[in-house]
């Protein structure tokens, strides 16, 4: 059997993470009042166009066909299916362009995603040529969605269930979202040929599977230099959650495939090193890799030719319906009585006690009232003082807590996922769900693998809300991480707010900062172009006129 465990939990994280309930519901409430700016802005995406500048430059028709468009976007449901990293992550598909509609002479509504794996998960709703670069985002790879409305169009949604498979239901599932039984499976229709092909799959029968779902298959392997320990095509295909069943649909669907000629335009649907899996449009479709080079066909949205995640999590018993975005439940299980509970991810777990082995015992250590919580009395924490003091070493609970503070070691695996759910809440923007978490006892004062604090990831959350209450539970506004970074010096250096930067000097920051590499919050500014930092750009030549500008001055001789 093929094991997809990793790509399961990569798709669960997104699931749990990306799009939390609170952001589905804010869009949801915004988009059908009309609002379509407050739905994008609920959803973290930054609207970088003008209608009425649309409309001088473009036309009152194209200016009329994009607003219409826009007041049915669904940017909650659009982030819900943009691609991801994956490998461990659940941030978005960095230096991408997805095209959501076309209206012709290179004008299009588009989205841009984050360049940065590590930063800050807002997109940009762009208008105009889509692979033209500007001064806020780094284009990369383009990917067409025009013909994949049902991914962010709330009027098409419905033909998420065909578009996967299905036909009065999901494979492998009842109109209501109940399981089949083995013996119900791989029936007549689309979604009996769905599960067909997706067992033959899992069962490692690669050519039954290509075979059933309509497709030719070469699986020559390419020609590749010796130092390449490149997999073979079977292990390439076989661990790829392709959706074979869909693909020759979705390849007339997308305009690859002219019906006239019998034949179309190639596509890559893996754009990976040093292969590539290549599609070739035809009566019957034809699959084969080769070796990837700097230029080749296009590359086939992912949404396009994988399975659907949330079908893929269902069956494994990782989720549940109501656990799904409320518009693909729909879509999905159209039979499915109403829930008794808000349809979406669930929010953050509370923190459950961890064992730790300590002194041949084994004790719980707890997230409570916002510390750490070992049960150790005052005189054992006066006896391990000095013990460390004395130069020995400290173990069970009291290195559990030195890690925790960030002073070294390695803590307990479940100890390490609270931790981590709390600052992947944040990357995400997620401040209901930091705040909750931080009102269910966790520690304010935690820092991540890095050593970044919540203080350094507030360019990523609404501080207006957080500062204040970090500030009042004791947080340095001087604590540095792994690089000798302060928040503020991540608040000017990664596009962090100008309100969020004042409020951090107002707060009392230094402002003479330098970290590792030398840079200077001056160095900083300069070198991402910030222009809404004048006032704080003259406080530094009155009160540093001789900090930073070293680095700035070798790079740019």
């Amino acid at each position: 059997m093929i094991d997809h465990r990793a790509h399961l939990a990569d798709f669960q994280r997104v699931r749990r993470y990306a799009v939390p309930r609170w952001m589905i519901e804010r869009a949801t409430e915004r988009r059908l009042a009309g609002d379509w700016r407050g739905a994008c802005a609920a959803a973290l995406v930054r609207v970088g166009f003008d209608l009425d500048g649309v409309a001088r430059e473009h036309g009152a028709e194209v200016a009329g066909a994009v607003l219409d468009d826009l007041r049915h976007l669904a940017p909650d449901l659009l982030r819900w299916h943009l691609p991801r990293l994956g490998h461990g992550r659940s941030t978005l598909a960095t230096h991408l362009t997805v095209v959501l509609a076309d209206y012709g002479d290179d004008r299009s509504l588009h989205v841009a995603t984050p360049t940065m794996a590590d930063g800050p998960q807002h997109l940009r709703l762009c208008f105009g040529q889509a692979d033209e670069g500007d001064e806020d985002h780094y284009r990369g790879s383009v990917q067409s969605w025009t013909a994949a409305r049902h991914l962010w169009d709330a009027r098409r949604t419905g033909e998420l269930l065909q578009r996967c498979g299905g036909d009065d239901r999901a494979p492998f599932f009842r109109p209501d979202g109940t399981p089949l039984a083995a013996d119900e499976l791989a029936g007549p229709g689309p979604a009996g040929l769905a599960e067909r092909v997706i067992m033959l799959q899992e069962s490692g029968e690669i050519e039954a599977a290509f075979d059933a779902a309509g497709l030719d298959l070469d699986l020559k392997a390419p020609e590749l230099p010796s130092y390449y320990r490149a997999r073979t095509p079977r292990e390439i295909l076989a661990a790829l959650p392709m959706a074979l069943h869909r693909l020759t649909a979705e390849l007339r669907l997308s305009g690859a495939f002219a019906p006239e000629s019998g034949s179309g335009k190639p596509y890559r649907i893996l754009n990976s090193w040093p292969t590539n899996v290549l599609v070739v449009p035809r009566d019957r479709p034809w699959v084969r890799v080769e070796k990837a080079g700097s230029y080749g066909p296009p590359v086939m949205p992912e949404a396009l030719w994988r399975r659907l995640p949330d079908l893929d999590l269902l069956r494994a018993g990782r989720i549940i319906p109501e656990d799904l975005h409320p518009l693909v439940r729909s879509a999905l299980f159209p039979g499915r009585p109403d829930p008794d509970r808000p349809v979406g991810p669930l929010g953050p777990s509370v923190p459950g006690p961890v064992r730790v082995r300590c002194r041949g015992e084994w004790h719980e250590v707890h997230l409570r009232d916002g510390g750490l919580r070992i049960p150790h009395t005052a005189e054992e924490r006066q006896r391990e003082s000095a013990m460390l003091a004395l130069g020995g070493a400290s173990a069970g609970c009291f290195a559990v807590a030195h890690a925790w503070a960030g002073q070294g070691g390695r803590l307990p695996r479940h100890l390490r996922a609270q931790r981590r759910e709390l600052f992947v809440r944040a990357q995400h923007g997620d401040t209901p769900g930091v705040l909750a978490l931080l009102d269910a006892g966790v520690d304010p004062r935690a820092r991540d693998g890095r050593k970044r604090t919540l203080l350094h990831m507030l360019h990523m959350l609404d501080h207006e809300e957080l500062l204040p209450r970090l500030l009042e539970a004791g947080l340095d506004l001087e604590v540095k991480d792994q690089n000798n970074r302060t928040p503020l010096h991540m608040a000017v250096g990664d596009h962090g707010s100008e309100a969020l930067v004042r409020a951090l000097v107002d707060a009392g920051a230094r402002i003479d900062v330098v970290d590792d590499l030398e840079w200077a919050l001056s160095d900083l500014i300069q070198r991402i172009g910030r222009t809404d930092l004048g006032w704080l750009t003259e406080r530094l030549k009155a009160e540093c006129p001789d900090l930073g500008g070293r680095w700035w001055d070798e790079e740019t001789e």
